[in-house]
Protein backbone atom coordinates (compact mmCIF):
# COMPACT_ATOMS: atom_id res chain seq x y z
CA UNK A 1 0.00 0.00 0.00
CA UNK A 2 2.45 2.54 -0.70
CA UNK A 3 0.16 4.46 -3.55
CA UNK A 4 0.44 8.39 -3.88
CA UNK A 5 -2.88 8.46 -2.08
CA UNK A 6 -1.90 6.31 1.24
CA UNK A 7 1.48 8.59 1.53
CA UNK A 8 -0.32 11.60 1.25
CA UNK A 9 -2.92 10.33 3.80
CA UNK A 10 -0.47 9.73 6.12
CA UNK A 11 0.77 13.32 5.70
CA UNK A 12 -1.45 14.71 8.26
CA UNK A 13 -0.28 17.84 10.07
CA UNK A 14 -2.98 19.59 12.01
CA UNK A 15 -5.73 17.85 13.86
CA UNK A 16 -8.95 19.83 15.13
CA UNK A 17 -11.25 19.32 17.71
CA UNK A 18 -14.71 20.94 17.65
CA UNK A 19 -18.09 20.42 18.50
CA UNK A 20 -20.88 19.03 15.82
CA UNK A 21 -23.20 21.49 15.68
CA UNK A 22 -25.11 19.47 12.40
CA UNK A 23 -25.85 16.22 11.84
CA UNK A 24 -28.82 14.16 9.73
CA UNK A 25 -29.57 16.87 7.66
CA UNK A 26 -27.06 15.40 5.15
CA UNK A 27 -26.18 11.99 4.14
CA UNK A 28 -22.56 11.24 5.47
CA UNK A 29 -21.64 14.97 6.39
CA UNK A 30 -21.80 16.71 9.61
CA UNK A 31 -21.05 20.66 10.12
CA UNK A 32 -18.57 20.95 13.15
CA UNK A 33 -17.37 24.06 14.79
CA UNK A 34 -13.88 24.53 15.49
CA UNK A 35 -12.96 27.37 18.10
CA UNK A 36 -10.51 29.99 17.47
CA UNK A 37 -9.64 33.01 18.52
CA UNK A 38 -8.59 36.52 16.12
CA UNK A 39 -6.25 39.83 17.59
CA UNK A 40 -8.20 43.14 17.00
CA UNK A 41 -5.33 45.54 17.08
CA UNK A 42 -7.78 48.26 17.64
CA UNK A 43 -8.81 47.01 20.79
CA UNK A 44 -6.21 44.98 21.94
CA UNK A 45 -8.03 41.93 22.75
CA UNK A 46 -8.39 38.62 21.37
CA UNK A 47 -11.93 38.24 20.39
CA UNK A 48 -13.46 34.54 19.30
CA UNK A 49 -13.64 33.30 15.94
CA UNK A 50 -15.14 29.88 15.60
CA UNK A 51 -14.81 28.35 12.13
CA UNK A 52 -17.29 25.65 10.53
CA UNK A 53 -16.25 22.73 8.59
CA UNK A 54 -17.85 20.08 6.56
CA UNK A 55 -16.99 16.98 7.93
CA UNK A 56 -17.36 13.22 5.81
CA UNK A 57 -18.57 10.92 8.24
CA UNK A 58 -18.57 7.61 6.54
CA UNK A 59 -20.90 5.74 8.66
CA UNK A 60 -23.00 8.46 9.96
CA UNK A 61 -21.93 7.90 13.22
CA UNK A 62 -22.17 11.15 14.99
CA UNK A 63 -24.65 13.19 16.24
CA UNK A 64 -25.26 16.88 17.45
CA UNK A 65 -23.51 17.66 20.43
CA UNK A 66 -20.59 15.51 19.84
CA UNK A 67 -16.90 16.58 20.43
CA UNK A 68 -14.97 15.28 17.68
CA UNK A 69 -11.23 15.51 16.36
CA UNK A 70 -10.94 16.30 12.60
CA UNK A 71 -8.64 15.64 10.46
CA UNK A 72 -8.10 16.96 6.46
CA UNK A 73 -8.37 14.48 4.11
CA UNK A 74 -8.72 14.48 0.21
CA UNK A 75 -11.36 16.25 -1.29
CA UNK A 76 -14.79 14.66 -0.93
CA UNK A 77 -17.41 17.30 -2.74
CA UNK A 78 -17.66 20.90 -3.72
CA UNK A 79 -17.08 22.37 0.40
CA UNK A 80 -15.96 18.76 2.22
CA UNK A 81 -12.18 18.80 2.67
CA UNK A 82 -12.58 17.32 6.68
CA UNK A 83 -12.95 13.51 7.94
CA UNK A 84 -14.04 12.31 11.31
CA UNK A 85 -10.72 10.98 13.10
CA UNK A 86 -12.73 9.51 16.60
CA UNK A 87 -15.25 10.76 18.78
CA UNK A 88 -14.11 12.82 21.93
CA UNK A 89 -17.02 13.04 23.62
CA UNK A 90 -20.24 11.19 22.83
CA UNK A 91 -23.31 13.31 23.42
CA UNK A 92 -26.44 11.18 24.14
CA UNK A 93 -26.28 7.44 22.51
CA UNK A 94 -23.14 6.16 23.89
CA UNK A 95 -20.16 5.32 21.55
CA UNK A 96 -20.75 1.29 21.79
CA UNK A 97 -24.19 1.60 20.35
CA UNK A 98 -23.50 3.73 17.08
CA UNK A 99 -22.12 2.46 13.97
CA UNK A 100 -17.74 2.78 14.34
CA UNK A 101 -15.93 5.65 12.56
CA UNK A 102 -13.27 3.66 9.97
CA UNK A 103 -9.78 4.26 10.90
CA UNK A 104 -7.43 6.08 8.24
CA UNK A 105 -6.11 2.29 7.39
CA UNK A 106 -9.75 1.38 6.42
CA UNK A 107 -10.32 4.65 4.65
CA UNK A 108 -7.63 4.45 2.49
CA UNK A 109 -8.72 0.75 1.22
CA UNK A 110 -11.86 2.01 0.49
CA UNK A 111 -10.46 4.52 -1.69
CA UNK A 112 -7.95 2.44 -3.20
CA UNK A 113 -10.93 -0.39 -3.92
CA UNK A 114 -13.27 2.22 -5.09
CA UNK A 115 -10.31 3.46 -7.42
CA UNK A 116 -9.52 0.23 -8.67
CA UNK A 117 -13.26 -0.42 -9.40
CA UNK A 118 -13.18 2.21 -11.32
CA UNK A 119 -9.97 2.18 -13.71
CA UNK A 120 -11.16 -1.60 -14.37
CA UNK A 121 -14.67 -0.19 -15.44
CA UNK A 122 -12.73 2.08 -17.57
CA UNK A 123 -10.37 -0.43 -18.85
CA UNK A 124 -13.65 -2.27 -20.20
CA UNK A 125 -15.11 0.37 -21.41
CA UNK A 126 -12.49 1.55 -23.74
CA UNK A 127 -11.82 -2.35 -24.53
CA UNK A 128 -15.49 -2.11 -25.98
CA UNK A 129 -15.17 1.00 -27.91
CA UNK A 130 -11.99 -0.49 -29.54
CA UNK A 131 -13.68 -3.50 -30.12
CA UNK A 132 -16.63 -1.35 -31.51
CA UNK A 133 -14.56 0.75 -33.92
CA UNK A 134 -12.91 -1.97 -35.47
CA UNK A 135 -16.10 -3.86 -36.51
CA UNK A 136 -17.21 -0.45 -38.08
CA UNK A 137 -13.94 -0.27 -39.94
CA UNK A 138 -14.16 -4.03 -40.91
CA UNK A 139 -17.74 -3.54 -41.97
CA UNK A 140 -16.82 -0.46 -44.13
CA UNK A 141 -14.47 -2.24 -45.86
CA UNK A 142 -16.56 -5.06 -46.75
CA UNK A 143 -18.52 -2.24 -47.67
CA UNK A 144 -16.53 -0.54 -49.86
CA UNK A 145 -15.54 -3.55 -51.48
CA UNK A 146 -18.81 -4.64 -52.56
CA UNK A 147 -18.90 -1.48 -53.69
CA UNK A 148 -15.98 -1.64 -55.78
CA UNK A 149 -16.67 -5.47 -57.07
CA UNK A 150 -20.26 -4.22 -58.61
CA UNK A 151 -18.39 -1.23 -60.22
CA UNK A 152 -15.72 -3.67 -61.81
CA UNK A 153 -18.72 -6.03 -62.91
CA UNK A 154 -20.94 -2.85 -64.46
CA UNK A 155 -17.60 -1.90 -66.87
CA UNK A 156 -16.82 -4.89 -67.53
CA UNK A 157 -20.56 -5.35 -68.78
CA UNK A 158 -19.89 -1.84 -70.65
CA UNK A 159 -16.85 -3.06 -72.62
Amino acid sequence: MSSQVSKAARRITHELHGVVVSSGLMQKTVKVRVGGQKWNKVVNKWFADPKTYLVHDPNSSLRTGDVVSIVPGWPTSQHKRHVVKHIIAPFGIPIEERPPVPTLEERIAEREAKKTAKDERRAARRRDEEQQRTEEKMLERTRSQARREAWEEAHQQKA
